[in-house]
């Protein structure tokens, strides 16, 4: 019963890591001023759907990293798990606070591949890892081509 509490205490340590991390730099890096001013492609979400599609992608990221973690034998996906994990949390200031659209992009674009990569590695040893990542992946991607557009419009 104590090995059980404590993989799960560890599931609870991920989804601090990961929920928290994202929350403080979406407070501390929150859309203002100088974004209102940009222009904005047609297909720019609202900014309400933000907040909700991250915590549940955080969510899936943290029960993933520890899902591999958990696994052990093989470090590659881990470290995947934590270059994603960096280059998610570097992107909000990068493009908010540095005001620099053309390295957010570039941050974005490696966080995808990094996305994919972990999607690949994970795919043999645990498929719902792997799969946890699919929706990550996704809007990863939908959010590289709204960066690179707004880079474009601006």
């Amino acid at each position: 019963m104590k090995i059980r509490a404590m993989k799960f205490g560890t599931l609870v340590l991920f989804l601090a890591l990961v929920l928290g991390g994202g929350l403080i730099i979406g407070f501390a890096t929150a859309p203002g001023a100088w974004y209102a001013t940009l222009s904005k492609p047609p297909f720019n979400p609202p900014s309400w759907i933000f907040a909700p599609v991250w915590t549940a992608l955080y969510i899936m990221i943290a029960i993933a990293g520890w899902r591999v973690w958990r696994e052990g034998s093989n470090r590659a996906p881990m470290n995947l798990w934590w270059a994603q994990l960096a280059l998610n949390f570097v992107w909000s200031p990068v493009f908010f606070l540095g005001h620099s659209i053309d390295i957010a992009l570039g941050v974005s674009v490696l966080l995808l591949t990094t996305i994919i990569g972990f999607i690949m590695v994970t795919w043999r040893q645990d498929k719902i890892a792997s799969l946890l990542f699919a929706p990550y992946a996704a809007w990863v991607a939908f959010a590289s081509v709204l960066n690179g557009a707004i880079w474009l419009l601006n």
